[in-house]
């Protein structure tokens, strides 16, 4: 009697870690999710800043080298393959449509183009869903890694090596603050 006490023990004991083991990978596998749903809309983002220039170019003929660090800013945020790199990478990017939003002031043609205006509108759809997608991101990065750290589960992310997930975050201070866009 005593010693199916014992193994029922056991059984319950292993049971628990491997529903805490599924529980993690479960989690990284929802951080691997997000992730991918800010990916979707970082790629729409970097789809529509060629229409965007090249609806912009025949109006602004001053203001080549604005354009030029557009599309060197997309050029470099589609190829960072990091978390953190892409962090920076697409700051530098935000950073550089916000200029041309400031350039558009002075273009009252442009301001009144409506593939201007639709293009202007989908972007900042697009970059209203990237605001989402990054804290529905963060949040699940959050709930992974807490999973990590605290006990118990601490001891079977650490014999099966699970490592903490990386935050999506702006670099730039200002690039925190909402680009303000007007027509």
């Amino acid at each position: 009697m005593g010693l199916l006490i014992f193994l029922a023990v056991i059984v319950i004991i292993l049971l628990y870690f491997v529903g805490m083991y599924n529980s993690l990978v479960k989690l990284k596998n929802q951080v691997k999710n997000a992730w991918s749903q800010i990916d979707v809309q970082l790629k729409r983002r970097h789809d529509l800043i060629p229409n965007l220039i090249e609806t912009v170019k025949g109006y602004m003929t001053h203001e080549r080298e604005t354009l030029e660090n557009i599309t060197n800013a997309r050029s470099n945020a589609m190829s960072a393959n990091t978390i953190g790199e892409k962090s920076g990478a697409e700051s530098l990017l935000g950073g550089a449509l916000g200029k041309l939003q400031i350039a558009v002031e002075a273009y009252p043609d442009l301001k009144a183009n409506t593939n201007f205006l639709a293009l202007q509108e989908e972007l900042s759809s697009t970059e209203n869903k990237i605001s989402y997608s990054r804290q529905a991101y963060n949040d699940q990065v959050l709930f992974f890694n807490n999973k990590i750290q605290m006990f118990p589960s601490n001891i079977i992310a650490g014999m099966f090596n699970f490592k903490e997930g990386e935050f999506f975050e702006l670099e730039d201070v200002k690039e925190k603050e909402v680009p303000k866009v007007s027509f």
